[in-house]
């Protein structure tokens, strides 16, 4: 057989091995390697991230039009080989992001494509004082890292723009709320940073306990959707599950508040990592890469090797040919391999009557989708601000949103795209591919002027009438799906896909388990050398 064109890795044998460099693969790369632990993290890209990319506007196109993720092996990854004690189990590649719709509304070049880093999984910010920024600062990741603080958020209430004030001053010098909102929100602020909350309150719903308060309803769409950071609709859920609890909406609350100029180059609540966010799973795969973790990209997973006798996971065959072997395995969702592997004993039980290792291979589950929108125009959103948030509460832009829709808008000062023009993300979560779209329009026609004819095709009728004096015009833009999945374990452990979620927190704390899972004797991110009082004037020097 001829001879691969890739030199070998050595050694072949470790203690982990994952596969692709989304943001939780590369979390828990770098926590195993800190642990002691051998580790070779691959991926099938030439690029960090893999969900979590930032791309060049080139690039970002190539993606959008890949149908077929699927790598061509080297070898057959079913390749016989009577004197190994394993035999290979073939895996699948399936595209996570779908529907794509890419759209010029200009003839204006945009710039070089290298110019541009554009979020797959945008729109996703950091509170300054979450658990991610501490995780950032003891691991030492924020060495690899530079920040922009976010100037402004917005909400969308009655058909205008209302900005968010961040503190008792702010609220006193903003011009719109009245002296009744006002004295509301600021009785808000208090009774969060005093606390004494009665723990009977704190099992009931966020949006009972504000309602009991008296807080108008401008105010209460404020701490629900640009404060406490709600999902969906709280008011009239479709889903019960869905409803913040007082406990979760205070402590959210808490931490925004506590966000607010924690930074002195960021006084508002939330910060954007510059050249993009495919920059923070790097950073961990470097602090990863100090330990000695081993990298290798443009290298695909083609199969699992499964042990003949016992039917458990032994390790992996790459694009290469090379069989490479690991007591542990993290894969993404978006490659398909068996969610149990069983043993010979257990294939001849009735209870397992008709299984087999290949026909076994199953996707991780599906839990629901999130619509995605990338947007670029030369004017921002408000004369003079460069990076800000836009919140669209449920039912702002139509009787039947359910979920919360959320706009970031970036500057070049982000290092995010060429001088003189702003990219803006948009996302909402939804049941399916029409629906979500729908949403992303109707927040479009408030946000842009649409100068071709997608303006008058693409619009529904329910946000028709929405008009706004000033809006940017659109010149590009991308609308597509992406579908969520959730983590799972054993023999092969999966991380989950990018959330709904504006921040990193449930990303990490799915990471955080998985880890704990796998090592459960291991402390995460223990000998980290940075120390918080050593770092903080490192991430302090926000731009």
């Amino acid at each position: 057989m001829e001879e691969p064109p890739y030199h070998p890795i050595e050694p072949c044998n470790f203690d982990l091995i994952l596969s692709n460099t989304g943001f939780p693969l590369s979390i828990i790369a770098a926590a195993a390697s800190i642990a002691g632990k051998s580790v070779l993290h691959l991926d099938p890209s030439p690029l960090y991230g893999s969900h979590y990319s930032s791309l060049p506007l080139d690039s970002f196109i190539s993606f959008s039009q890949n149908s077929n993720p699927n790598p061509s092996p080297y070898s057959s990854p079913d390749m016989p080989d009577e004197e190994a004690d394993y035999r290979a189990l073939t895996v699948e590649y399936r595209p996570l992001f779908s529907a794509f719709e890419l759209s010029t509304h200009s003839s204006d070049h945009l710039g070089p494509s290298r110019s541009f880093n554009l979020d797959l999984s945008g729109p996703r910010v950091y509170l300054s004082r979450d658990s991610t920024v501490d995780l950032l600062l003891r691991s030492g990741a924020n060495n690899y890292l530079e920040f922009k603080g976010m100037e402004a958020t917005f909400i969308w209430y009655e058909d205008g723009l209302f900005m968010v004030p961040e503190s008792r001053n702010a609220v006193f010098r903003d011009q719109k709320l009245g002296f009744l909102e006002k004295r509301h929100l600021t009785g808000f602020f208090k009774l969060i940073r005093e606390g004494g909350f009665d723990e009977r309150e704190m099992e009931g719903s966020f949006v009972e306990f504000l309602e009991k308060k008296g807080i108008s309803p401008l105010i209460k769409s404020i701490i629900l959707y640009a404060i406490a950071l709600a999902d969906y609709d709280q008011e009239k859920p479709k889903d019960h599950n869905n409803l913040l609890s007082t406990r979760d909406g205070v402590e959210s609350s808490s931490l925004y508040l506590s966000s607010v100029g924690r930074f002195p180059n960021a006084p508002g609540a939330f910060i954007y990592p510059m050249y993009g966010q495919g920059e923070l799973p790097q950073a961990f795969c470097r602090c990863a890469a100090v330990k000695g973790a081993i990298y290798v990209l443009r290298m695909p997973v083609i199969a699992l090797l499964i042990d003949k006798e016992t039917g458990h996971y032994k390790g992996i065959r790459v694009s290469s040919g090379q069989d490479l072997f690991s007591h542990k395995l993290v894969l993404d969702p978006s490659i398909a391999v068996p969610p149990k592997v069983f043993s010979p004993t257990e294939l001849h039980n009735k209870e397992f009557e008709g299984l087999s290792l290949d026909n076994a291979i199953k996707t991780p589950k599906l839990s629901k989708y999130v619509a995605r929108g990338v947007f670029l125009t030369r004017t921002s959103q408000k004369p003079g601000l460069s990076t800000l948030l836009v919140v669209f509460p449920p039912r702002s832009l139509y009787p039947e949103q359910m979920a919360t829709v959320r706009a970031l808008q970036l500057g070049s000062n982000a290092s995010v795209c060429p001088n003189g023009m702003f990219v803006v993300y948009i996302s909402t979560p939804c049941d399916d591919a029409a629906k979500g779209k729908e949403v992303l329009r109707a927040a479009m026609n408030v946000l842009f002027m649409i100068p071709d004819a997608i303006s008058s095709e693409n619009l529904t009728p329910t946000s028709e009438g929405v008009q706004r004096e000033g809006k940017p015009v659109l010149l590009w833009s991308a609308l597509y799906i992406q579908e969520m999945i959730e983590g799972s374990s054993n023999p092969v452990y999966y991380c989950p896909t990018p959330d709904e979620k504006l921040d990193y927190r449930g990303i990490l704390n799915s990471a955080t388990k998985l880890f704990h899972e796998m090592y459960p004797s291991e402390d995460f991110f223990s000998q980290a050398a940075a120390m918080e009082s050593s770092v903080e004037n490192d991430i302090n020097s926000l731009d």
